[in-house]
């Protein structure tokens, strides 16, 4: 008990500090009231609740609470989370392998190896069963227990033992290095001599990165450029405007932040020469860029330098800051919302005007505003960055989705890695019909059981029929129905065939290319890519496009609001 009121002396003396700071002014009252609530309740529940408790995980979730009424960006990190946190928003390196892992029914298996680092200098592949690390048993370990095992100082040596298919373990000992992730993981040259950027996201060093990308690509003389910023999340906001600097001339403003807080408001600007002030430029976009990825994509069109293509983006205008608070713990907060150079703000999603039942909501359209480019052409706040030319994204069918989840075509990449020496060029590579079966093959007796729309349908009907007591009269039909829409599924795999190969092909070219062979397969069926280089070929479209002239005038708000509805209901639809 004794510790108890050591606990509760401790929440008090912060209490009493920070009444000690704010005072009791007319204004801070319900803030010194609230705290005074706050460590009340702490102290009587550490002092009398029944079991023992975990002090510091009851406070973690009280705070969490507290700014989960805010936004998703505005966070407490304790100190047991900070190194995992600076991994994914701060910094890209740590010590390690080089390799992806995933837990599956108890076991641990390898999913991705980067090129050029341990894992595949020790010829580790994706697929391959890892049994132990350092001796360690990693039976019914999870993902984060096993990446620490992992994880360690570079140059110290790590023994794994490693199982691959039916082959009995072998030990492999490696040598930790220190594993940097790219920010720019491709670049280089695709068709019409076009050069190509794959930015997935923007911290440290991410600039320098893409200023090594265009330097190298402009040894080919290029025709053009295409960067490509989709399901890239953000990052670091300086990093956005150096990028933006590489293709438009100093002295410019790129993006402003403004909030409550006077002294934190900002305006950021191009501070050198460009390195490409002139050659044609293409932004690919999609509905997971966000942040910084909209300050760069956002700022390009508004200077009238891009043209942007895609669908359009996630809608995040807002700005975070990191504050230090004691015991090595930080808070993530956000701070101000930002402004691209036409004075709009991209902001999708309305956290302060919540409903009723705490659900957020988006800007609706007819608080909408319009800006103008820099020559002129309109374009509207709220909503994230709409594309110049919008590309419907296809979504793959059931099946296809169903065999990606089972883990069936990361299995079937593993065996025929395994027998398989070597592939043709990624950029070539194509999966005969012979092979296509033998995968349909493999896939006999195995389970990717899914359930099609028609199905979910026609599943609501028995259901709603039940309840009105009319399915009986309706049986003999329905029974029916149910096996059409069974023979018809059994036809699935051919039918679904080309976009099938498309992943399986994916999946295989990584095994012998690593990421190179990701992208560089994925390019002959990348349909953002092509309309990118169809577009780059004539210089008189690129700048009609940008003027805003004829065909390529700047969708108008009410149109906007329209497409949008319609692209929003379809995926609401199918995702039910």
């Amino acid at each position: 008990m004794k510790s108890n009121y050591k606990k509760w002396g401790f929440a008090a003396g912060i209490l009493m500090l920070a009444v000690g700071i704010w005072g009791f002014n007319d204004d801070l009252f319900q803030i010194s009231k609230n705290l005074d609530v706050f460590a009340s309740v702490y102290k009587e529940v550490n002092i009398n609740y029944v079991d023992d408790i975990n002090s510091s995980k009851m406070i973690k979730t009280g705070v969490d609470a507290m700014l989960d009424g805010l936004d998703p960006y505005t966070e407490f990190v304790p100190e047991s989370e900070i190194e995992e946190y600076k991994l994914h928003y701060v910094s890209t390196q740590y010590g390690g392998i080089g390799a992806g892992i995933f837990a599956r029914e108890g076991k641990v298996y390898i999913s991705d190896v980067f090129q050029g680092f341990p894992a595949q200098k020790g010829d580790i592949r994706a697929g391959d069963q890892l049994v132990k690390i350092n001796n360690v048993d990693l039976t019914g370990k999870n993902n984060d227990q096993v990446s620490q095992l992992l994880k360690g100082t570079k140059g110290a040596t790590i023994k794994l033992l490693i199982k691959r298919g039916e082959a009995e373990p072998v030990e492999k000992n490696l040598v930790r290095d220190e594993i940097k992730q790219p920010n720019v993981t491709y670049y280089g040259m695709v068709d019409g001599n076009m050069g190509y950027i794959k930015l997935d996201k923007f911290l440290e060093n991410s600039s320098d990165e893409v200023t090594n990308a265009l330097t190298n690509i402009k040894k080919n003389n290029p025709n053009g450029i295409i960067l490509d910023l989709r399901s890239n999340g953000g990052g670091i906001l300086q990093e956005a405007v150096k990028i933006v600097n590489l293709f438009v001339p100093k002295g410019v403003e790129v993006v402003s932040q403004k909030g409550k807080i006077k002294e934190k408001n900002f305006t950021y600007s191009t501070q050198n020469t460009p390195t490409e002030p002139n050659l044609p430029l293409i932004v690919l976009v999609n509905g997971r860029s966000a942040s910084a990825s909209e300050i760069v994509a956002g700022s390009l069109q508004d200077l009238d330098r891009a043209v942007i293509i895609g669908q359009r983006s996630y809608g995040k205008g807002l700005v975070q800051q990191t504050f230090n608070l004691p015991y090595n713990s930080l808070v993530k907060i956000t701070i101000a919302k930002y402004y691209i150079p036409s004075g709009r703000c991209v902001q999708a999603l309305d956290y302060t005007h919540r409903k009723d039942d705490g659900s957020v909501v988006k800007v609706a359209d007819s608080l909408m505003h319009e800006f103008k480019t820099k020559d002129g052409r309109s374009v509207y706040d709220g909503g994230g960055v709409y594309p110049d030319i919008f590309v419907k994204q296809d979504r793959f069918a059931n099946i296809t989705q169903a065999l990606v989840s089972k883990l069936l075509i990361f299995d079937y990449a593993t065996i025929y890695r395994n027998s398989h020496d070597k592939i043709s060029d990624p950029r070539d590579f194509h999966l005969t019909d012979a092979e296509f079966n033998d995968f349909a093959k493999y896939l006999s007796g195995k389970n990717y059981n899914y359930t099609t729309s028609t199905e979910k349908l026609v599943n609501n009907l028995k259901t709603e029929a039940t309840k009105e007591k009319q399915f009986d009269n309706i049986q003999t039909e329905y029974d029916a129905l149910k096996a059409k829409l069974a023979s018809s599924k059994k036809n699935d795999l051919q039918q679904n065939k080309e976009e099938i190969k498309q992943i399986l092909e994916n999946e295989i070219a990584s095994r012998y290319y690593y990421e190179r062979g990701r992208y560089e397969t994925n390019f002959k069926y990348d349909k953002e890519l092509a309309q990118s280089i169809k577009i780059m070929q004539d210089k008189n479209q690129v700048a009609a496009i940008l003027k805003g002239d004829g065909d390529y005038k700047v969708i108008g708000k009410p149109q906007l609001a329209m497409i949008a509805k319609k692209v929003e209901d379809k995926e609401n639809t199918q995702d039910q």
